[in-house]
């Protein structure tokens, strides 16, 4: 089999090598590298898989991404075409529960303020005033996995918790102290509001100008489940106006813009400029989706520049000991699946799809 792995660290290559010897085993750094024999392909949550890159790789009988969410994979096409789609259901639900806090008490107490007070040279506590926990209202949407283990650290801060899902468990309130409720309560109610729930149609945008106004004003706003179920617009608003007092983001829209460059962005509209007017055409927009690139790098260059939001890049499930734990599941679904008896298949169980998930 034509084994490739996309988007590994140098130092994974090794383990995966050995465990599939048997095999052809290549290394790349994007989809643009796979080759056309690629049979077997193993990707992470930065790798979009639609229906042209299948058109280009029809040998392929296996994708299996190293994440426990799977909608950067048009499913339905591969199913179609009877290549098998395996991903990780669980591997780290404290790890990302734990970067969770961090991220509620990096604004809490205001600890950028203070870090960039420090670096203009003013050693003081003065304007950096923060807020205890305990107390607060934490507003959880999607008690799945995650959304439980974050439900217990609240309950070691002596938070009030409520919780929003489509999937209650009403014996799950006594065991982790907390209440579900309807969404417009929860955030009206709600100090702060952690989101730990899949992308789907219902949830896409599910932070939109008409929530954020339903939202108690002075809310704090917590992201680690994916970019898309905020409207990014619509956050900048709502921290413009106050409504939002700040936000912690592990994950953004379309964050894989942000691993451009702008001046890659810059530079190749204006080539495509000249090349258009060198013609002697009318100059029309070559490549409007380079246009929407610079537009999405404007915004949430804007959403993470402001001392009241703390970012990081997508990094909440990677703890030691939660890749470990994917790349074994991964080494897992692939052997499985070579063996004819595949493992952790995408759509055919709804609980693994419904557990909140980062990667």
């Amino acid at each position: 089999m034509n084994i490739y792995f996309v988007e590994t660290e140098e130092s994974e290559h090794r383990l995966f090598a050995v465990n599939f010897k048997q095999h052809e085993v290549h290394f790349v750094s994007d989809l643009s590298e796979v080759g056309v024999n690629a049979e077997v392909l193993s990707i992470s949550f930065g790798s979009v898989l639609r229906s042209s890159f299948l058109d280009q790789h029809p040998s392929l009988k296996l994708v299996t991404t190293r994440s426990s969410g799977y909608d950067h994979i048009d499913l339905a096409e591969c199913q179609q075409r009877g290549i098998s789609v395996c991903f990780v259901p669980s591997y780290g639900d404290h790890t990302v529960a734990e970067h969770t806090f961090a991220l509620i008490l990096a604004l809490s107490r205001r600890t950028r303020e203070a870090r960039e007070k420090c670096k203009r040279g003013s050693f003081s506590y003065r304007g950096t005033r923060g807020f205890d926990l305990k107390g607060k209202t934490l507003g959880v949407i999607g008690a799945g996995k995650i959304g439980l283990h974050v439900i217990r650290l609240a309950e070691a801060f002596e938070m009030e918790v409520l919780a929003y899902d489509i999937c209650q468990q009403s014996q799950l309130q006594d065991v982790f102290g907390f209440r579900y409720v309807p969404l417009d309560e929860l955030q009206r109610r709600s100090d702060i509001i952690s989101l730990h729930a899949p992308l789907t149609p219902a949830t896409y945008h599910l932070l939109n100008r008409e929530a954020f106004c339903n939202c108690r004003h002075g809310v704090l706003i917590i992201n680690t489940a994916r970019g898309h179920l905020i409207d990014t617009d619509a956050l900048i608003e709502a921290l413009d106006d106050g409504t939002v007092a700040g936000a912690g983001l592990d994950v953004i829209e379309e964050e894989r813009v942000m691993t451009y460059r702008w001046s890659t962005v810059v530079t190749e509209g204006i080539i495509d400029r000249m090349y258009s007017s060198s013609s002697g055409e009318e100059a029309p927009i070559q490549r409007p989706e380079r246009i929407a690139e610079l537009q999405l790098l404007m915004h949430n260059a804007d959403l993470i520049a402001r001392p009241n939001v703390v970012f990081t890049p997508h990094i909440a499930f990677n703890s030691v000991e939660s890749v470990a734990r994917i790349n074994q599941i991964t080494i897992d679904n692939i052997c499985a699946f070579l063996a004819g008896k595949p493992i952790n298949v995408a759509g055919k169980a709804a609980a693994p799809q419904h557990a909140n998930h980062h990667v």
